[in-house]
């Protein structure tokens, strides 16, 4: 296993497990469910042309749940990465017409809108690397329809982190980098 894999599963089990940031994801990565690929990709064209064959993956391999894209040599610059889910959002389309893939986006500086950059609730959305994780559309929406109140996920999330704290989430976070 490569250190950036190493990285993103720690992550991934000390912030998206531990902290239960996606009540989702727990069964199928403990069922193997979870496709981890690193690319070795240094362009936005390159990592899309990689984004398609993960796609066309999921495709074929319907056992597998979830594929996170991760691009430690692609995307380092926030806004550069937000500028490419357009393309990004535009290959799903044209793949299956919309309604087949959606991509969750994570990437180490990620700030949302009319946040500072060390507001705590942005690590909702900070990774290691910048990562794109490719879900089914099907299994979200059979995962939301089970859950009880899904709408409250993204409050509870920002509300978990506010009480951890920007400092207390920087030092845990860094672990991992």
């Amino acid at each position: 296993m490569s250190a950036v894999e190493r990285q993103v599963r720690a992550w991934l089990e000390g912030a998206v497990l531990d902290l239960n940031l996606c009540p989702f994801a727990a069964r199928p990565y403990a069922d193997g469910r979870v496709r981890l690929v690193v690319s070795e990709a240094t362009t936005p064209e390159q990592v899309l042309a990689e984004l398609q064959e993960e796609l066309l993956h999921l495709d074929r391999t319907p056992v597998v749940e979830t594929t996170l894209l991760v691009t430690p040599r692609a995307l380092a610059d926030f806004l550069d990465y937000n500028d490419f889910l357009d393309p990004v959002d535009a290959l799903l389309e044209e793949h299956g017409g919309g309604g087949v893939y959606q991509v969750a986006s994570f990437h180490p500086d990620y700030q949302f809108a009319g946040t500072d950059p060390g507001d705590a609730e942005n690590y909702s959305n900070r990774a290691p690397y910048p990562i794109l994780h490719v879900l089914r559309e099907d299994s979200l929406e059979r995962a939301l329809a089970a859950y009880p109140d899904a709408e409250a996920i993204p409050e509870r999330n920002i509300a978990t982190l506010n009480r951890l704290g920007g400092e207390h989430l920087r030092r845990l976070f860094a672990g991992w980098s």
